[in-house]
């Protein structure tokens, strides 16, 4: 192997590589937050909707999770213009990753939502809480913490999925390393490099994620 590892010159453009990290950041954090709603309202329309907002919830959850990602970006960027809605590259980044992540949050609250035992709720409404309030104190925060550590992981997987946008054009710290590569043909050190960012950035959202569940599930059980 004749092959010269040269770092320095790869390693003097750490600003585009800080670019990069703040973009897949802020991508992750828009499609998280926006996905994470739509887990909920999935997640509840599911387990107490009427029978046909059942079916119509499940057959998107079921639509999303066999099919690949990168078709739903696809499908996203390049045939919503065709009936009128035309989005950036960023913008249909943060939309197909959104859909995607509500489907897997969907099923994922959903078994958080069917773990509480139905006796917990008889005893919510044998104290006279409305409906709302048994859905949020009684149901949803409990379940929430049942499957929080699922639900992060899917969310760490969303910060990974997000070097697929790519293909897009959306700026992400994959698509900034694959310019690079083209300019300095140094692939092998460029990705490397990418590659411990990502693992860096997974393990921070890792910690991060675990010392908000002690603030946040402070409570005992």
């Amino acid at each position: 192997m004749n092959y010269v590892f040269q770092f320095g010159p790869i390693l003097a453009r750490w600003p585009e590589f800080l670019y990069g990290v703040w973009r897949t950041m802020e991508l992750t954090a828009a499609s998280v937050a926006v996905g994470f709603v739509i887990g909920v309202l999935g997640a509840l329309g599911r387990s107490f909707g009427p029978l046909w907002l059942r079916a119509l919830i499940g057959a998107y959850v079921e639509i999303i999770r066999n099919t690949p990602l990168l078709v739903q970006l696809y499908f996203v960027f390049f045939s919503l213009p065709l009936l009128g809605l035309r989005l950036s590259s960023d913008q249909a980044a943060i939309l197909a990753l959104s859909i995607h992540l509500g489907a897997y949050a969907t099923e994922i609250l959903r078994a958080g939502i069917q773990s509480i035992p139905g006796g917990q709720i008889e005893a919510a409404k044998s104290l006279g809480l409305s409906r709302r309030q048994i859905i949020r104190h009684v149901i949803m925060v409990p379940a929430v913490r049942a499957v929080y550590p699922a639900l992060t992981s899917q969310f760490i997987l969303q910060l990974l999925g997000t070097s697929i946008v790519s293909a897009i054009a959306a700026e992400e710290l994959t698509a900034i390393a694959n310019n690079m590569a083209m300019q300095t043909f140094r692939n092998f050190e460029i990705y490397i490099v990418i590659a411990v960012i990502y693992f860096v950035l997974v393990r921070v959202c890792d910690l991060v994620f675990r010392l908000a569940s002690r603030f946040l599930f402070r409570w005992k059980t």
